[in-house]
């Protein structure tokens, strides 16, 4: 029996077939309460809202993560009892440490619970977490910082809730037409690495602006504004966020109940493998160099002022941007693992290039910048933009939530392991020069180590998201599995913004 994309009827082999897939009829019948045209209306809406926000979510993410390091060089002239090595890490990690939380707890919830409820409780979190840190206040200068710590890890909870949301919630809506299918590696590198690129870039323009406003006086003003701002677009889109529906590939294969977890590891072992240590490897490397790269400019700047080095190493994090850009379009037309492996060779090789001959090149400061930023523009190009569509296409639609956010956890452990040694690593020389060039030969070695990673453990998968979640029904039905999958459009606009033009139809 043939399938259609928003009508599946299955087939599949054994004696109950019928039996196992009759909730997912039944979701069809009750789903036929709403005519063709109002299914049709909802789902183009959401999956431009879907990928929208998936976009803003991340550029917001991306902001929050990134302003500390524009702030740890101003916390350092402003709290000199209380900034320590130990703190400056800490603040740079909580962030992330709470990130890997939200992305396996999210991870799992969007699956079971659906995405839209689950990226809802994700802002909430992370609005908390940005209010507390920007009234971060204590008896002493370190207090303070513990409750800047605390709340951070906090917002890192939430925002760790978006990606396995947006990553997923991209890939699925850019599958609902083959027009937009053929488009996919574009639009997904757009609505998620290049958005949290542009978060990076504009945390630091807007710590220059507001640095500017104060007059470059140091103040507690300065940094309290910086991460107050950062609640002000997830708040905006929380209205949007209310508007959303689940994508049809998820109101079809959903699994909410009884999982078959072992049959899954035993199938998917070998891409979970590979795309966790891939996005392991790349985060180690990309987000020491990203948030220390004020820092890295300051060490190696002959001025070493404040807004120079904020400058400088705002322009370092732009050359991410184009990255990203070159990237999405070449998984398009390559492959989304060879895009993947490409530019993390390319990477490998323009960081051993800077690590070996750093003294000649650093003493051309504007050469340097402008090679410390395609360094950072070619790991974009290929692992950035990759991780999250490898992740999304590799694995079945009832557990990429689970698969994504196990990936992206890996990957931001990758980026804490990564956070806390660089500065012990710099700091065990006693040449700020050498120690630069040992972290730039380091992370070329681990650029290169992913690189193999990718090649040999991820798949190259069919583009239609419809492919591997028939093949893998089929695994399920042949090993004797016994479920539910999918669940009612018609229970779910219940709950949105759809609700008084639906019912009239319904």
């Amino acid at each position: 029996m043939a399938s259609s994309k928003h009508h599946p009827a299955y087939e599949m082999p054994g004696n109950d077939s019928d039996r196992r897939h009759s909730s997912a009829q039944d979701v069809e019948k009750t789903d036929r309460r709403l005519s063709q045209v109002d299914v049709a209306r909802i789902t183009k809406v959401s999956s431009i809202i879907t990928v929208f926000v998936s976009g803003l979510a991340l550029f917001s993410d991306g902001y929050n993560a990134q302003i500390i390091g524009y702030m740890e060089p101003l916390f350092t002239d402003l709290y000199q009892e209380g900034m320590s090595s130990i703190i400056k890490t800490r603040l740079s990690n909580a962030y992330l440490i709470g990130e890997i939380f939200g992305m396996l707890f999210f991870g799992f919830i969007i699956d079971k619970i659906g995405r839209r409820t689950g990226i809802v409780f994700a802002t909430l979190f992370l609005v908390l977490g940005i209010v507390l840190a920007t009234a971060a206040h204590g008896t002493s200068q370190v207090g303070m910082f513990w409750m800047m710590i605390v709340a951070r890890g906090i917002a890192g909870f939430g925002a760790g809730g978006e990606y396995p949301t947006c990553g997923t919630g991209s890939a699925e809506a850019s599958d609902e037409s083959e027009y937009v299918r053929r488009k996919r590696g574009f639009l997904v590198a757009v609505a998620t690495d290049f958005a949290i690129d542009f978060g990076f870039v504009m945390a630091g323009v807007i710590a220059l602006i507001v640095i500017e406003c104060y007059h470059e006086n140091v103040s507690s003003g300065t940094w309290r504004v910086c991460f107050g701002l950062g609640f002000v677009l997830p708040l905006v889109l929380f209205f949007f966020r209310i508007r959303m529906v689940e994508s049809t590939q998820y109101r079809k294969h959903a699994i909410k109940h009884n999982v078959p977890y072992w049959l899954i590891i035993k199938r998917y072992w070998k891409p979970m493998v590979g795309t966790s240590l891939a996005w392991f490897f790349y985060d180690f490397v990309t987000y020491p160099f990203g948030i220390f790269s004020s820092t890295i400019i300051g060490q190696l700047n002959p001025n070493n002022t404040l807004v120079q080095n904020i400058g400088y190493g705002t322009v370092v994090n732009c050359f991410y941007l184009p990255g990203c850009l070159v990237g999405g379009l070449l998984m398009d037309r390559i492959g989304r693992k060879q895009t993947m492996c490409l530019g993390f060779g390319l990477w490998a090789i323009l960081g051993f290039i800077l690590g070996g001959a750093l003294n000649p090149i650093q003493s051309v400061f504007p050469l340097f910048v402008v090679m410390y930023g395609i360094f950072n523009s070619l790991g974009e190009m290929g692992p950035g933009v990759a991780t999250f569509l490898c992740a999304a296409e590799s694995f079945p639609t009832p557990l990429r939530g689970h698969f994504m956010g196990f990936a992206a956890a890996v990957g931001k452990a990758g980026a804490a392991i990564g956070t806390q040694v660089f500065t012990p690593i710099q700091n065990s020389f006693s040449d700020t020069e050498k120690g630069t060039q040992a972290v730039f030969l380091i992370g070329a070695g681990f650029a290169a180590m992913g690189g193999i990673i990718a090649w040999v453990f991820i798949p190259d998968r069919d583009r239609d998201l419809e492919s591997e979640d028939a093949k893998f029904r089929s695994y399920l039905a042949e090993n004797g599995y016994d479920g539910t999958f999918g669940e009612s459009l018609m229970h779910e606009v219940r709950t949105t913004a759809f609700k008084p033009e639906v019912l009239k139809t319904s």
